[in-house]
């Protein structure tokens, strides 16, 4: 009989909780209903788990499938807002309601923590994919853009109004862009011009209190928190204004290979030593993974692809490399003339011919078990640590490791102009990937598989801190505990790899717009008491 009552006081409470989580959501759709601007109807931007949206919506941009298998826990509401007073009224509804709030602008997102909560439940998911306006202004060499606007269509959409403007952002083009510029954002023309962050010059972000503020309301120390901070952790950012940059009509790209028996770790020791110092009009990126030899399957060995887009013709960038880099062994008939918005499509790995046009379907076709991890590197890795390194990436199934070059205009930017501190200094960045199709069954050794790596790495990249890129979420670096403030030793575990010395002063900006941390993932800038503070 006890042992009966012990299961009916389960289920009754399983009954209870079901019941209560469902008056909750039922709230939370009458009190944003009320109080957002009902001239757009709104009715179609809640989609619950019974329909059958809900799936496909959840896994649409979603690109890690280890946060989309059916233990990892699900949002109570999917809101696709289609207006800035709607977003709002998500915040004001899910404060006063007490129902933790996740924001997804793009969904790319390493370790799933916009779309899944591992420490408080039940929540619910903004989506601001509806949210994708863009409005180019060539003659004042700027644009506004909704967050839920995929970097892509900006790339589309500027280059649709000049030729000879760009802006300096990822590499991806199904990137959402409130996210991507929240942690950065850099790409093949930040030796020229920067990051994303560094030529963002305006916001609009929904404020823990539901106001929306731009940079006059917000003032300076939020407007410096939210470019480069993180996403998620001060607000939801509805636009940023961004300033377009000048460039040529023709640019030049190539795509050169080189396998160990092509004396690629020789070719890459010399990359090491000029990448950071070669004409800033030059960006060349290292993209390694193992590769079958040859016609023998069964033999592989370790491709290294340098991959480079230049600000000019190929007549000067062959001037450039044959003083700088020779070792390469560039050719002209290497080289690929184009306009910038088809270079835009090479370095995305886009079949050639591919029409632009393809910038507005948005959809990211990546979608793997993953986990990735990402380090910074001030001296040249020795000839053989690399081997060390070639014998631990021939060992894993499908590794990839992209190393990005550094230097010209991010040397000069100072670490405290925008949280991003990865700057003078910085030879180039590693960022770690082990992919694999078998699911969570092989999950464990593929785990183990790159921690063992990163650990292995560890006396050849950045130390006091070993740092690591924000946009590029690693869990394993630490987390803040549920619903609670943390200490700064806990915070610091994670937030000095990707901050440096700016964590203390995002937690400052936190504490003052945020004080109950409303605002808050794993990952999240915790509220820390100033005297807790270095």
């Amino acid at each position: 009989m006890a042992l009966l009552s012990s299961l009916t006081l389960i289920l009754l409470s399983l009954i209870f909780l079901h019941s209560a989580s469902a008056a909750t959501l039922d709230n939370f759709i009458q009190c944003v209903t009320q109080n957002s601007d009902l001239s757009v109807p709104i009715s179609s931007a809640f989609i619950t788990p019974n329909t059958s949206s809900f799936t496909p919506l959840l896994q649409s941009s979603a690109q890690n499938l280890r946060y989309l298998v059916p233990s990892a826990p699900k949002p109570e509401v999917i809101f696709t807002p289609l207006h800035d007073s709607h977003v709002q009224a998500s915040v004001l509804c899910s404060k006063n309601l007490g129902i933790h709030l996740r924001v997804r602008s793009g969904g790319h997102d390493y370790e799933g923590l916009s779309y899944v909560s591992e420490i408080e439940r039940p929540f619910i998911v903004i989506d601001l994919r509806r949210l994708r306006a863009i409005d180019v202004d060539i003659e004042n060499n700027s644009a506004w853009v909704q967050a839920g606007a995929t970097i892509g269509e900006v790339y589309y959409r500027v280059a649709e109004k000049s030729r000879v403007h760009g802006f300096p952002a990822g590499l991806c083009t199904s990137l959402g862009v409130g996210g991507h510029i929240t942690g950065g954002a850099y790409g093949s023309l930040m030796r020229k011009y920067g990051l994303g962050v560094d030529n963002a010059v305006d916001a609009k972000i929904v404020d823990v209190n539901g106001k929306i503020l731009d940079r006059e309301a917000m003032g300076e120390d939020l407007f410096w928190a939210i470019r480069g901070g993180g996403g998620a952790s001060f607000g939801v950012i509805l636009w940023w204004k961004i300033k377009l940059v000048p460039v040529p009509e023709t640019v030049t790209v190539f795509s050169v290979a080189k396998t160990l028996e092509q004396d690629a770790t020789k070719v890459l020791c010399k990359w090491q030593q000029v990448v950071d110092k070669l004409d800033e009009d030059l960006f060349i990126r290292v993209i390694i993974q193992p590769t079958s030899e040859g016609k023998n399957t069964t033999k592989r060995t370790v491709l290294t692809v340098y991959q480079a887009l230049f600000l000019g013709d190929s007549t000067r960038l062959i001037q450039v490399m044959e003083k700088s880099f020779p070792e390469l062994g560039l050719t002209k008939k290497d080289c690929l003339e184009m306009s910038w918005i088809q270079s835009v499509l090479y370095i995305a790995s886009f079949p050639s011919g591919t029409p632009p046009e393809v910038l507005l379907k948005g959809k990211s076709t990546f979608k793997n078990y993953f986990k990735a991890k990402s380090d910074y590197v001030k001296e040249p890795i020795p000839e053989t640590a690399l081997e060390g390194l070639w014998k631990r990436l021939l060992e894993e199934d499908s590794p990839l490791t992209i190393w990005t070059p550094y230097g010209g205009m991010m040397s000069r930017i100072p670490e405290s102009e925008t949280p991003f501190p990865h700057r003078n200094g910085t030879v180039f960045m590693i960022q770690w990937v082990s992919l694999w199709l078998d699911g969570e069954q092989e999950a464990a050794k593929h785990m183990d598989w790159i921690r063992k790596l990163y650990n292995y790495m560890a006396p050849y990249v950045s130390k006091s801190p070993r740092e690591a890129y924000v946009n590029y979420r690693d869990l394993d670096l630490g987390t803040n505990k549920r619903n609670q403030s943390s200490n700064f030793v806990e915070a610091s575990a994670w937030g000095n790899r990707y901050f440096k010395d700016n964590f203390n002063r995002l937690v400052s900006v936190k504490n003052k717009v945020d004080p109950d941390n409303f605002f808050r993932h794993e990952q999240s800038i915790p509220v820390i008491p100033s005297s807790q503070l270095c």
